[in-house]
């Protein structure tokens, strides 16, 4: 079993920045991803990045060069930074660790406005 943890999320204005955080704890050390998605209301779930055992990195379009994805393995915690927000960045932001099995965290929201 693996419980995850956001925090992070808020109201933040165009173009500001947010770091979003995300605490694992359990059977850690058998993870082999861990990732970012989020949903508004009405659609559905969508990647918005995700790191692997070895550093190996993905981000969906419309977060690459605003967002990085990091790991802290000391920490059991994992990083999104979220630079040049966009208010069509609004969303749930959901933490996901796989095992081979999938967790998922309870989300974290994060308000995009002026």
């Amino acid at each position: 079993q693996v419980q995850l943890v956001e925090s992070g999320g808020g109201l933040v204005q165009p173009g500001g920045s947010l770091r979003l955080s995300c605490a694992a704890s359990g059977s850690i050390f058998s993870i082999k991803t861990m990732a970012w998605y989020r949903q508004t209301p009405g659609k559905q779930r969508e990647l918005v990045a995700s790191i692997h055992n070895g550093g190996t990195t993905n981000y969906a379009d419309s977060v690459k060069g605003r967002f990085t994805i990091s790991r802290d393995s000391a920490k059991n915690t994992m990083y999104l930074q979220m630079n040049s927000l966009r208010p069509e960045d609004t969303a749930v932001y959901y933490c996901y660790a796989q095992n081979p099995f999938q967790y998922w965290g309870q989300g974290t929201q994060v308000t995009v406005s002026s």
